[in-house]
């Protein structure tokens, strides 16, 4: 285990960085809107545009790194980053804004799949877990850590802009200079978004959901803290602390949901939720909104590991890799709304509008988790062991399969080359 996580300390180095800057580039453009006087509804569209090339680069990056390897793949989207991250100083226009954001998502999402494809193919079955969970922590702890960066300099100024450009270019040096051998990319039959409802409305609902408030989250977090008048460092402390609480009860609840089952969960901690969002609406000082948002984080975050083990509940160990792949879409596709749609709310309330947004889908989905409480998501000797999985990120397994298709009725397994039938199981089943 030890001798695993030496090898890959090089990787998980690189992927700390990409998301120390990514953790500080997310808060600083919200920020950079409103110096700029972007409305809500403008600072909306810029985010979403994120998502999207994020679900771009689910279906199409992955043909780069077929072609030219994990390394110079890496190293094309990170150069790729560091450079549309120094234009937008440069062209500050929202629809330009958009198209480097655009860029930005699809080169993210090839990143991701590299280093986690590379930590997959390394790791076996007794060391996948504490593997994967130490990524994990590297993934909330690094994006945490870059909002404070925020005070490093002036919002309205270059200066922010050129410090996550330089953290992006270092991000590449430990990937470029590592020994360890870069696994090969793995194709398989992409799922489609509908059958994997058949088989599992709830999980699919709530991955569904998770991308709705998550994006809106990351990307109008700051615009809430910078519109009630927040100063740097208050907004710097205030998204580290919702990003990082989410830290907080991963563990928890994933055991808790091996033992009681995911649906009870998805009744109570979406309401739960619903309620740490009425507390913001109403709440008043800097340290009022502080514990609302530790609050909401520790508890929002964990939703997305519970659907999408609600999902991996209703099907077979052979369609694990196509039921990735639908899920990424499904986020995706509510990353992609959830903004535009959250900065309709602000633009009608005030800043306040985020939390009434959050609320409301929360309130959605614990009624829907409800409405299919009775509906068998999976008995208790059947019930997969509970993973947890970054909320705001795609795994390299989606990433794959949301960017090949092979012969429909052959599905191929990573690190297999047996040919396995794949037929979508009925909703009952």
């Amino acid at each position: 285990m030890y001798k695993t996580l030496i090898t890959l300390s090089s990787i998980l180095f690189s992927y700390g960085l990409l998301l120390l800057a990514n953790g500080l580039f997310m808060t600083l453009l919200g920020v950079r809107t409103q110096v700029e006087g972007f409305s809500a509804n403008l600072t909306g569209f810029v985010v979403a545009t994120y998502f999207i090339g994020l679900l771009l680069g689910g279906l199409f990056a992955a043909r780069v790194v077929a072609r030219v390897g994990h390394i110079r793949s890496f190293a094309a989207f990170a150069s790729l980053m560091s450079a549309s991250s120094l234009m937008h100083p440069i062209f500050v226009e929202a629809y330009a804004w958009m198209a480097f954001r655009l860029v930005a998502g699809f080169c993210m999402a090839g990143m991701i799949m590299v280093v986690e494809s590379w930590l997959n193919e390394s790791a076996s079955n007794n060391t996948r877990g504490k593997i994967l969970s130490i990524y994990m922590i590297t993934n909330y702890f690094a994006a945490g850590c870059g909002n404070f960066l925020l005070t490093a300099g002036d919002p309205s100024n270059y200066e922010l802009f050129s410090l996550a450009s330089i953290i992006f270019s270092l991000s590449l040096v430990p990937v470029l200079l590592t020994r360890t051998k870069a696994p090969a990319p793995a194709l398989s039959r992409r799922m489609h978004v509908w059958e994997l409802y058949r088989i599992a409305p709830l999980g699919v609902v709530g991955v569904f959901c998770c991308g709705l408030v998550n994006a809106s989250i990351n990307g109008l977090g700051s615009v809430f803290a910078t519109n009630i008048g927040f100063d740097s460092q208050q907004l710097a402390t205030f998204m580290a602390v919702m990003v990082m609480s989410g830290l907080i009860l991963q563990w928890p609840v994933g055991l808790l949901s091996d033992r009681i089952g995911r649906g009870p969960l998805l009744v109570y901690i979406p309401l739960i939720v619903a309620l740490a969002a009425v507390w913001q609406i109403y709440a008043e000082g800097f340290h009022a909104v502080l514990v609302g948002a530790g609050f909401l984080g520790a508890f929002v975050f964990t939703l997305y590991s519970l659907s999408a083990a609600t999902a991996n509940d209703r099907v077979t160990s052979s369609q694990r890799v196509q039921v990735a792949g639908a899920l990424l879409i499904t986020y995706g596709a509510g990353a992609i709304i959830g903004p535009v749609v959250a900065s309709q709310f602000m633009s009608l309330l005030g800043p306040q509008g985020l939390f009434f947004y959050i609320a409301l889908i929360e309130v959605i989905l614990c009624s829907f988790s409800i409405i299919t409480r009775k509906q068998r998501v999976g008995s208790p000797d059947k019930r997969k062991p509970y993973v947890v999985l970054p909320s705001n990120q795609a795994t390299s397994n989606q990433l794959y399969v949301s960017a090949h298709e092979v012969n429909p009725d052959t599905v191929t397994q990573a690190g297999s080359n047996d040919h396995v039938e794949w037929k979508a199981p009925k909703a009952d089943e």
